[in-house]
């Protein structure tokens, strides 16, 4: 059985060419890139020419790019660089639909007497700045508000944000990693202070991530044992990953325009078609102003879980928004935060595209899909109650 793999939000596949460029880091070339000798010297220049890869991506200089284990580790270590270069400020800003790993870390440090304030979101995933602008305080050390949204694509404001914070001397922080590679970023032509990148969500493997700061912004280590990085992140390079990343960030560039046309138009297929074929759905978030590759469509009386297990008998990988598998029966926060109809969020599935996809791969899922509805909600009690009320009317 083939797998259709709609899960790109998730994780990506490895491209045959970031493989290919990362090979000889595990065979040949394996020397330590901090030695002195030329064995090792060598893989040091490669790790430049990464640097200098990743930096191009995002419009940044490379001794402005940080390599970090992941875009977690990156939230983490930008948040506490704020922090502790701002002893004298407790005050955290950032909003109700983050990644876990920037609303856990603001929770845990809400425990540890900072005052966290979480911005809300209108039904459309949309941010209102102007909540922004009223929160911000001479105590507020940082905000850090996520690009691209990992459920739904709502794209933020954050070149706007940041320079309402610099207005008042606040540090800001984004976490990119769902709109790098994905849509256009320049950081030379803004006010952001640091930006998170995870390279598995763009054809580069798991376990490497980008921090980038700005040059000239404080910064203090979240890992400290070594002289790498340039004394910003201790540990041993991860090179194979580092030059894999750097491949990635490469080809991403070349793919923007495909991922802004091929992409996108194949996601509006897929969307437009389920919409009108299965009756009671609906698209959560702005369909005007998101990212190219995510919808994120609610089924009402039908469980997420279970229409992702029917989707699997038949090859098809996407995500859920509700968090039931993790043994809440809460719908996702981010739907929450948005207002979605009970009914709606927990019946909600994410499918997120790559330039991998094909035309046919979403005819296929457009064919098997409202089947998959329909047998679901014939054994839903409350999609049968809601028809028969319809009927007696």
């Amino acid at each position: 059985m083939k797998t259709v793999y709609l899960d790109n939000n998730a994780t990506t596949q490895v491209a045959e060419e970031v493989l290919d460029a990362m090979l000889p880091y595990f065979r040949d070339l394996y020397g330590n890139p901090s030695s002195m000798h030329t064995f090792g010297g060598q893989v040091g220049q490669k790790i430049r020419a990464a640097r200098e890869q990743v930096a191009q991506l995002i419009g940044a200089s490379p001794d402005e790019i940080i390599f970090t284990s992941c875009g977690t580790e990156s939230d983490n270590a930008a948040i506490h660089s704020a922090l502790v270069t701002r002893p004298d400020k407790k005050h955290i800003i950032t909003s109700r639909v983050e990644h876990p790993a920037i609303r856990a870390l603001a929770a845990h440090l809400a425990g540890q007497g900072y005052r966290v304030t979480e911005l809300p979101v209108d039904k459309n995933g949309v941010l209102d700045l102007e909540n922004l602008e009223k929160s911000m305080t001479p105590d507020t050390a940082v905000v850090s508000l996520m690009w691209g949204n990992n459920e739904t694509g709502v794209i933020f404001p954050v070149e706007e944000a940041a320079a309402m914070a610099h207005e008042r001397g606040i540090l800001f922080h984004t976490d990119a990693v769902q709109s790098t590679g994905k849509i256009p970023i320049n950081l030379k032509k803004n006010a952001i202070d640091m930006l998170s990148i995870s390279g598995h969500k763009l054809n580069a493997p798991k376990g490497i991530g980008v921090l980038y700061v700005r040059k000239g912004t404080k910064f203090s280590p979240f890992l400290i044992g070594g002289h790498q990085e340039r004394e910003r992140r201790g540990g041993t390079e991860n090179t194979p990953s580092i030059v894999g990343l750097g491949k990635a960030c490469e080809l991403a560039a070349q793919n923007m325009e495909k991922e802004n046309t091929y992409v996108k138009n194949l996601r509006d297929k897929l969307e437009k078609e389920l919409l009108s074929r299965i009756p009671q759905s609906r698209v959560n978030g702005d369909t005007g102003n998101r990212l190219p590759n995510t919808t994120n469509i609610s089924f009402e009386f039908v469980e997420g879980e279970a229409i992702l297990l029917l989707m699997n008998e038949q090859g098809i990988c996407a995500s859920s928004g509700s968090a039931c598998t993790s043994g809440s029966l809460q719908p996702s926060h981010v739907l929450r935060a948005m207002g979605v109809p009970f009914t709606m969020a927990h019946g909600s599935i994410r499918f997120s595209l790559s330039i991998y996809n094909t035309a046919a791969e979403i005819d296929f899922v457009i064919d098997k899909m409202p089947a998959i509805i329909e047998r679901l909600r014939g054994m839903s009690p409350f999609w049968n109650s809601g028809q028969q009320a319809c009927k007696t009317q």
